[in-house]
């Protein structure tokens, strides 16, 4: 009988070659800006190089799981490549965790380090602590004054990975692995319990880039691409740094995302593409203040991560002239499965068609064990099939079966599919209000609440009521200087929606919750909601 090895063949693949074959081809090209650096392809591949030589000194090998926690700043492709380029597997770790969440992605990924940027080691460190695994520090001054702050003197115990790459030997190029060997293992967000972290392996993702490159994105070395998105979510880490790296694509780097900076950054640098989560897009329109017909390089954007409300595609339309392209993908697909794809016209409010080899489809949302495929039009749940999906969520194996049912991934998105193959997602199975026995998807809603030209981000959700079983509410952010009411809002969604679906009461904020990757947690207003007091009667 064929050992494993055998059974699996001989080809070899890796995510590192990403890097180091752009550098072999484009030495002198750009490949990332990052405030006043600018780095070469063959620099930042001579830079990974020499921190892989640093990990291999601290014992890390093929298979190893390393754990990063570092911003968008150079180090993170720097460490990222570094890790794949051994063989190991990278675990990024989410830049707005506090100790104890991370110390349960470093417990529950088995990482045997956890190299930590000084802007995080507060956090990181603790973390780190807490299950007493090793860290190591980047970015931390090589001479600090005895007056620092404590934070800085405290960064001193840990060794730091320039020096010990600068003493170690660099590695000469990158391990080769098989195609199902892991690569990643990114942790979801834990809306529904305790995070879990898919396994991408090389193949899967080596394929996306190679599939989002094919057709899907209009993207070449000639691009210069706004690196907004945090690398450490794989939206970012796959659209933009290894599909625009494979490229050969210039990405200037933007450690933490402002509207007015964006947009600075975006003249500055010529970029030519901007990829973001929809409440990115609503900051850069909030940032104009109004303004339109504005002169850029801008030859499109792209969007994903959530619902973008037309309303908002339409307005930036109007600002810069340029279209958005939505698409849809999960942590679990790697991530992309659908996108409004380049050379075609966009669709607003949908998601896009099927990328290459992936199939995407509708099934019966209340059948747990089984898929049934439900026909063309039906409402159902969307479930995914392709060379995009991970192996499984790490140590999880009942998880996995739950998620990974004969074959396809059950995203909890709830759509629908047109007979040209486009795709409408109306929600999330578990964000669907229920009231009076109608169903409620609150996406519709924000749609029109976008609508209004005095708010700049909506969400709607739904609380318990003992009448009507569930209740809906709003939350907005409203646009600067605007002096809407709750209760014209209120109005102007009756207007819209049917009388069973616009929200009863609508709370004004000055932000909604985020999580790490740009989406409103919507759990969190839930917890945070406080009903608004009874009208006096008379």
């Amino acid at each position: 009988m064929n050992n494993l090895a055998e059974s699996a063949g001989h080809a070899t693949v890796s995510v590192a070659a990403i890097l180091a074959e752009t550098a072999a081809k484009m030495p002198q090209k750009t490949a990332i800006i990052v405030g006043d650096q600018s780095i070469t392809y063959a620099q930042l591949w001579t830079e990974t190089k020499s921190y892989a030589g640093g990990l291999d000194a601290l014992g890390i090998r093929a298979g190893d799981p390393v754990a990063i926690l570092i911003p968008n700043v150079a180090d993170f492709p720097r460490v990222y490549y570094a890790v794949l380029a051994l063989g190991g597997i990278v675990v990024p770790i989410h830049a707005l965790l506090k100790a104890e969440e991370i110390a349960f992605v470093l417990k529950d990924s088995g990482a045997r380090l956890l190299v930590c940027s000084a802007p995080l080691l507060g956090e990181g460190a603790k973390g780190a602590a807490l299950i007493g695994i090793d860290v190591v520090s980047l970015m931390v001054p090589s001479v600090v004054p005895e007056d620092a702050p404590a934070a800085l003197l405290d960064a001193l115990a840990f060794d730091r990975l320039e020096d010990v790459a600068a003493s170690a030997t660099p590695i000469v190029t990158y391990l080769p692995r098989q195609p199902d060997d892991t690569a990643t293992i990114l942790y979801t967000s834990g809306t529904t319990g305790a995070p879990k972290g898919a396994e991408g392996s090389h193949f899967s993702l080596v394929e996306q880039t190679s599939t989002l490159l094919l057709g899907t994105f209009d993207l070449t070395a000639a691009d210069t691409i706004l690196g907004c998105l945090p690398l450490f979510h794989t939206f970012g880490q796959t659209c933009v740094l290894n599909t625009g790296f494979r490229a050969g694509a210039t990405i200037v780097l933007m450690p933490k995302f402002d509207g007015t900076a964006a947009l600075s950054l975006i003249q500055e640098h010529g970029c030519t593409l901007f990829f973001g989560v929809p409440t990115m897009y609503m900051v850069l329109l909030s940032a104009l203040n109004g303004a339109t017909g504005i002169s850029s390089k801008l030859r499109y954007g792209v969007s994903g991560g959530a619902a973008l409300p037309v309303a908002i595609i339409d307005r930036f339309r109007e600002a810069f002239g340029i279209e958005i392209h939505e698409g849809y993908g999960l942590t679990e697909t790697s991530p992309v499965a659908c996108f409004n794809q380049r050379g075609m016209e966009p669709r607003a409010g949908t998601i896009g068609t099927p990328i290459w080899g992936v199939d995407v489809e509708i099934a019966d949302a209340e059948i747990e064990g089984a898929i049934q495929l439900l026909p063309r039009g039906e409402l159902g749940e969307i479930v995914i099939r392709g060379h995009n999906l991970m192996k499984g969520y790490l140590n999880r194996p009942d998880d996995t079966a739950e998620a990974i049912v004969d074959g396809w991934f059950r995203t909890g998105d709830l759509g629908t599919k047109d007979e040209e193959d486009y795709i409408r997602i109306l929600d999330r199975k578990k964000d669907m209000i229920l009231r009076n026995g109608y169903n409620v998807y609150p996406r519709e809603v924000e749609e029109v609440l976008a609508k209004h030209p005095g708010v700049a981000m909506a969400a709607v959700y739904g609380v318990a009521h003992e009448l009507h079983g569930q209740e809906i509410v709003g939350a907005v952010v409203l646009v600067a200087d605007s002096e809407v009411t709750p209760e014209e809002l209120i109005a102007f969604a009756r207007e819209h929606v049917a009388p069973y679906k616009y929200p009863r009461e609508i709370q004004v904020l000055s932000a909604l919750p985020m999580g790490p990757s740009g989406k409103v947690l919507k759990r969190e207003l839930v917890a945070a909601y406080n009903p608004a007091p009874a009208a006096p009667a008379g």
